[in-house]
């Protein structure tokens, strides 16, 4: 099945002194991964990967409150069978792997929630930087399913496949230290410190060097990704379309539904 997708407005991006930003813009929402949003990083990320302005971008949340809070869930339940899982299953991945092979390195300003889907876009970018508060987690298993669009791959790259098992399976969130303390995140901003400051200083050097010296950067961190990833992602649908078709997704989609209200 081929889905296709209108890129939203929810994403914008900006471009200063070599630095692209890129903001989910839908705050009142918590920033969610809409289709529509997916559509959109994965267009921004493919038709500017020849930008020769750039040396490095940073992917980001409106607001303080969330990087991106996971798949727009409301979108999501018109989708029941495993084809349609399956489909909007690639579907991600290829907006996630337009970061992933983005020539300069990508970094992830995690200003808040980062939970299941978002927790898989902050790990498709090469480096994640914290605020204070920020919270982050794999918390698929709590609507029983499993990571969709290479975020359990990347985890695993990350942190380990001992680890990745074990915080996929708890379904945990953890705090900034936390995250730092295990290598989700690589920096996190110190309590009391401004962040955008905090920030600037970090993504400054990457700033200051040439363009093809990032993208050397970039092209050497990518042959950490290893081979046979292709058919690792083959694997990962799989089983993704099984997980979210079966009942135990649904029953637990209406216990959190029942929960909100």
């Amino acid at each position: 099945m081929t889905l296709h997708f209108t890129p939203s407005d929810d994403l914008r991006h900006t471009i200063e002194c070599g630095v692209m930003t890129v903001t989910i813009d839908r705050l009142e929402k918590r920033n969610p991964l809409s289709l529509g949003v997916l559509a959109s990083i994965q267009r921004i990320f493919t038709e500017l990967a020849g930008d020769e302005r750039l040396r490095v971008a940073v992917m980001t949340g409106a607001g303080d409150k969330a990087f991106a809070s996971g798949g727009d869930l409301g979108e999501l339940a018109g989708y029941h069978s495993r084809e349609d899982a399956e489909a909007f299953s690639r579907h991600g991945k290829a907006a996630l792997d337009a970061i992933r092979m983005f020539p300069v390195p990508v970094i992830a300003r995690l200003n808040g929630l980062a939970l299941g889907g978002g927790a898989e876009l902050a790990l498709a970018c090469d480096q994640r930087y914290a605020a204070a508060h920020v919270k982050i987690g794999f918390i698929h298993g709590r609507l029983a399913i499993s990571p969709s669009w290479g975020g359990g791959n990347d985890l695993v790259r990350v942190i380990g496949p001992a680890r990745a098992m074990r915080l996929m399976a708890t379904a945990a969130t953890l705090d900034a230290a936390e995250a730092q303390a295990i290598g989700v995140i690589d920096l996190a901003c110190p309590e009391g410190e401004d962040f955008d400051a905090w920030f600037a200083e970090q993504v400054a050097p990457f700033a200051r060097h040439p363009r093809q010296v990032t993208r050397a950067y970039k092209a050497i961190a990518n042959g950490s990704r290893g081979q046979g990833r292709g058919e690792m992602d083959t694997v990962e649908t799989h089983h993704f379309g099984e997980v979210w078709a079966h009942e135990d997704h649904w029953t637990a989609v209406d216990a959190l539904e029942r929960k909100s209200k």
